[in-house]
């Protein structure tokens, strides 16, 4: 039988690869569901391709619009933020597919480990700002989370017939983004249209900037250690300019595994689709021939995220919360040319400081806390 997909955050980088995917699997997969923030044009675009049940656009001005462009479809119509979390959970849906950016996936993904729904995760910041939270929702309602940013996909693939307790380390491999190898100096002149050219991956702008200050590897850290149960001590970031191998694990008797293969995020989206079976594609092939030279080194400590980021997983409670809450304003303060690059961490750690800390933080205290977090973040870009 066909799997009933709904895919929230359709219009962005991992939602429109996920379409074709789809499109190339359409014997496999069905379309459910599809939700945008407030893309309206595209997700009409969309819907009238594949005809889910059910469109979401968050953006309750973009609603009529969206409305009057499928108007000829048997397709619902929903909006608001609230109406994400319903779609989640709807009981025709099999895989939740959560590619939204940001702290806004969160409500979300909750409704649907709570629905009991199997969880392609796209979305990192989830498990960044609540990974406790999650991770005990997903044993409780006995789902699967499958990863699928490419690392955290790597590392579930290396793992598979693995015994528990046989992992030494995780290895997340990192391109080094557009910048490696400028010093301090060289990186104040930077700006945001040289930070959003990517050397291996299409991106969204958000992750693209992350990549760059490497607070994308720091999310992808405490992200691992959810998925994985390791600890930060347990986890190791190497930069691989190439971006061929996706991640490594190194193992209690010093075996190391990698998954290879070129940089493309229809891979592991693709995997996490059709887990456990490995689902036949016409995507390029890897070859050792046109690519001989495979390179690794360690991060530079000049990009100053990536070791906030350890910080934040090794205080744990509200912290990550906090950290992730901050860097979602000063990334688009900088989008937004109001900030340079290099002061981007400064007003992380300031805030990280500034927050009360929460030793086990509810839901609700999730949320105060990213409140606080942007509040207070705002407040430094005015001064």
């Amino acid at each position: 039988m066909k799997k009933k997909v709904a895919i929230l955050g359709s219009t962005g980088s991992i939602g429109t690869q996920a379409l074709e995917v789809i499109r190339r699997h359409r014997d496999r997969f069905d379309v459910e569901v599809l939700t945008a923030h407030r893309n309206a044009d595209l997700l009409i675009e969309q819907a009238l391709q594949f005809v889910p049940s059910y469109v979401v656009i968050a953006d309750e001005q973009q609603y009529e619009t969206v409305k009057e462009g499928l108007s000829r479809l048997p397709v619902t119509v929903m909006t608001g933020v609230q109406a994400l979390s319903e779609v989640a959970a709807l009981p025709m849906v099999d895989i939740v597919l959560t590619a939204m950016v940001g702290f806004s996936g969160l409500a979300p993904t909750i409704s649907a480990l709570k629905a009991g729904k199997r969880l392609a995760l796209a979305n990192k910041e989830t498990l960044v700002v609540a990974g406790a939270l999650i991770t005990q929702l997903a044993r409780d309602y006995g789902v699967d989370i499958c990863p699928v940013d490419s690392e955290h996909s790597a590392i579930f693939q290396c793992l598979a017939g693995e015994q528990p307790g046989s992992v030494e380390k995780l290895i997340l491999t990192a391109s080094g983004g557009p910048f490696r190898g400028m010093s301090r100096e060289m990186l104040q002149r930077v700006t945001c249209k040289e930070a959003l050219i990517h050397p291996n991956w299409c991106m969204g702008n958000k992750v693209t900037i992350d990549s760059a200050s490497l607070m994308n590897k720091g999310l992808e850290v405490i992200e691992a250690s959810w998925l994985f149960g390791m600890k930060p001590a347990q986890i190791e970031v190497v930069i691989h300019p190439q971006s061929i191998v996706h991640s490594l694990v190194q193992f209690t008797d010093g075996s190391i595994k990698a998954q290879l293969g070129l940089p493309d995020m229809r891979l592991p989206i693709q995997y996490a689709l059709g887990y456990p079976e490995r689902l036949k594609s016409e995507f390029p092939r890897f070859s050792f021939a046109s690519c001989s030279n495979l390179t690794f080194e360690k991060p530079d400590e000049v990009f100053r995220n990536l070791s906030l980021a350890y910080e934040a997983l090794r205080t744990g409670g509200n912290l990550p919360c906090v950290m992730n809450a901050a860097n979602e304003v000063v990334v688009q303060a900088f989008l937004e040319e109001q900030v340079s690059f290099l002061d981007m961490p400064g007003i992380i750690e300031e805030t990280m400081a500034h927050i009360a800390f929460i030793d086990v933080p509810t839901l609700d205290e999730y949320a105060e806390t990213d409140r606080e977090a942007r509040v207070y973040a705002r407040g430094i870009l005015g001064r």
